[in-house]
């Protein structure tokens, strides 16, 4: 079995693979300062609620914009699995050329992302991915990596009116029952669920003008579902697509 790590800077999403079946997955919150043994304990517990054994993994593969965790997963795949984890970043196999004007830029998980996108729903297409920053990333028809925006997440900006507004409460992020707030927590919501939800389809419908009309729009991260229910412009949300990524680079790299 393959076992597959997305560490962001909020989230860490695993998954356990046997072939391209996706058996299980699991959304934790990512510590910058684990150590191997905290994050083989914690995966071990997930394991033990599946049905599963350490010793069932023969691969593991890595994806991480966290600097700092990247030697301490590597070493827990090595003490713990036995296997040297492969690495998502320069030297890999991606099927795609990036045509980023400094290709090691991009990050790990956005690569990821449109592999699997095009890989799933073909091209030209915008992956919109929520995470801790907001991203939409362009693939072309030919299946090039063209580049993309990057926006401060929702839970950013709901952090950041909580933080440096006196007299602004934090929120939880949710779908108001209308537009305009009749009080503070509803306004804060409207503005964070409708201006988000502004923002993406402002943005996509501005990426179509130079990939394409027909360009198909992919949302994915944790608060896709949620933000894109009234969305007239993505087509698909995808909420495993980076566990998908992953999955696939493996396989190219065999």
């Amino acid at each position: 079995m393959l076992l597959a790590l997305d560490v962001g800077n909020t989230n860490t999403v695993l998954g356990v693979f046997h072939g391209k079946t996706l058996l299980h997955h699991w959304r934790l919150s990512t510590r910058r300062e684990g150590t191997s043994d905290e994050y083989a304990m914690l995966i071990k517990g997930l394991f033990d609620f599946a049905g599963l054994a350490l010793g069932e993994v023969g691969a593991v593969i890595l994806s991480s914009v966290v600097p700092p965790l990247q030697w301490p997963l590597e070493d827990m795949a090595r003490r713990y699995f036995g296997v040297d984890a492969m690495l998502v970043g320069p030297g890999i196999k991606t099927g795609m050329p990036i045509l980023y004007e400094t290709p090691r830029e991009v990050g790990a998980d956005r690569i990821v992302n449109a592999v699997a996108a095009f890989e799933a729903y073909g091209g030209p297409c915008i992956v919109v991915d929520f995470g801790t920053a907001t991203t939409f990333d362009a693939v072309s028809a030919k299946g090039e990596y063209l580049g993309g925006v990057i926006c401060p997440g929702i839970g950013i900006s709901a952090e950041a009116l909580f933080q440096h507004a006196a007299k602004l409460p934090r929120v939880d992020i949710i779908k108001p029952k209308a537009v305009i707030g009749r009080n503070t927590v509803g306004s804060m919501q409207a503005g964070l669920f409708y201006g988000y939800l502004g923002l993406v389809e402002g943005l996509v419908t501005r990426m179509r003008t130079e990939l394409g009309a027909e360009a198909k729009a992919i949302a994915t991260g944790g608060l896709a579902a949620l933000l894109l229910t009234d969305s007239t412009v993505v087509n698909h949300v995808d909420p495993l697509l980076t566990l998908t990524g992953l999955r696939i680079l493996f396989e190219r790299n065999q």
